[in-house]
């Protein structure tokens, strides 16, 4: 009875989102970019940083980040021994239900769930760190069926399921690794099993999956550890592959523009570019170790790429040639990585330091800085500020394990 009481639901009223410019509805945003198209926001933060609307200190242990939708963000977190997905008023931090996803992932790095739920057509779909995924009411939170990877053949990767899954139509994509095929979609409306990549059978990493239109096919792209590899959305063929060097755990999302898919990891895996070419022939355009990104994430703005790399700090890479245009490392810890309006929301996941920057192949450009206050106690000692930053709705949104903060960065 605990248990279910932890969690109940209390009832209150490059896939493309098709909803509010300002919403933020599923990782990395409307298209799995990290880059909001929002306008209008502060180019300069004042002394301190800008204003904090609300502090909320209840959404339990772990690192999942926000979805932000009319009005209202989704969000997961352990409370006690069970993982909930949580609703809260996006305007005043209050919390409007919860909902049991399953058993509290445990792990020495940090407890609870990693991934951020996906908001698609009044329903959540969020995935916890045993891999135990449901669909919820986006209003209510009602549960409307559960899941599990284990279901699919897959195996609790060590450090926990965190990958956030992707809707796209009428279907559910996840990836649960392993020999039943390690994309699989299900339908949106039952969780039941509609295609399992069966000519792809890595283990599940945990990274993200994204969508792509190209070559007259719609694709989910997605990088293991072994693999980085496109399979046909309508049925799960594979497309396409190539190899990629991980080491130890492979955590950033891919990123796609004009053909071409760059991807990195840390471990000293360093990053690469492949071409698909016609009939899905692929090749390397570049490979080299100038984005060394562990798990803060890497963006493009334009023809550049920022994000940590743990050889050479903050840095600016060429997307098209991968030429290092300018590292630092002095200036900001490594972290984590949003962006919106031109600006760089740039978060440090040692001691909790935010800062505005400009997105500027010209270097580095800080136009503002804060630290979160306060800060968790509740963290694994071996645990960092690892949630990434959204920006949505002119409100800048962080977490440190229980603790989610709300800032207005909308400018006058």
């Amino acid at each position: 009875m605990r248990k279910i009481m932890v969690c109940m639901a209390v009832g209150l009223s490059s896939t493309v989102f098709l909803g509010r410019a300002a919403d933020w509805p599923q990782w990395r945003g409307p298209d799995r970019s990290e880059v909001s198209q929002e306008q209008g926001l502060l180019k300069q933060w004042p002394e301190g940083g800008p204003k904090r609307i609300w502090l909320y200190q209840n959404a339990g242990i772990g690192y999942s980040g926000p979805a932000v939708v009319g009005g209202t963000l989704y969000i997961m977190g352990a409370r006690g021994d069970m993982e909930c997905l949580l609703a809260l008023s996006a305007d005043a931090g209050t919390e409007r239900w919860a909902t049991e996803i399953g058993p509290r992932l445990k792990n020495n790095w940090g407890d609870g769930p990693r991934g951020t739920p996906t908001v698609r057509d009044g329903r959540v779909y969020a995935m916890g760190g045993q891999g135990i995924l449901i669909c919820a009411d986006a209003a209510t939170g009602k549960l409307l069926w559960k899941t599990a990877m284990s279901d699919l053949g897959g195996k609790v990767p060590m450090w926990g399921y965190a990958e956030s899954v992707l809707v796209d139509g009428n279907r559910v994509i996840c990836t649960p690794g392993g020999g039943q095929g390690a994309v699989a979609a299900l339908d949106k409306d039952s969780g039941k099993v509609v295609w399992q990549s069966k000519e792809f059978t890595e283990d599940a990493q945990y990274s993200s999956p994204i969508l792509a239109e190209h070559n007259g096919t719609r694709q989910v792209i997605v990088l293991t550890m072994r693999k980085v590899a496109g399979v046909a959305a309508q049925d799960g063929k594979l497309l396409w592959q190539s190899d990629w060097p991980g080491k130890t755990a492979v955590i950033p999302t891919p990123i796609f523009k004009d053909g071409c898919v760059f991807v990195t990891s840390g471990y000293d895996a360093g990053c690469k570019l492949i071409r698909i070419g016609p009939e899905n022939a692929v090749s390397d355009i570049y490979a080299n170790g100038n984005m060394v990104n562990h798990h803060g994430g890497v963006l493009l703005v334009g023809d550049f790429l920022y994000g940590y790399s743990d050889r050479g700090g903050w840095s600016c890479l060429n997307f098209k040639s991968g030429a290092s245009v300018w590292q630092k490392k002095d200036a900001l810890g490594k972290g984590a990585v949003a962006s919106a309006g031109g600006m760089l929301y740039l978060l440090s996941e040692n001691d909790g330091a935010v800062v505005l920057a400009e997105a500027s192949s010209a270097g580095w450009s800080e136009k503002g800085r804060f630290r979160l206050d306060p800060q968790t106690r509740q963290r694994s000692p071996s645990g960092k500020i690892w949630t990434h930053p959204v920006v949505a709705d002119g409100k800048l949104y962080l977490r440190d394990q229980e603790i989610v903060y709300c800032y207005d960065v909308k400018g006058e």
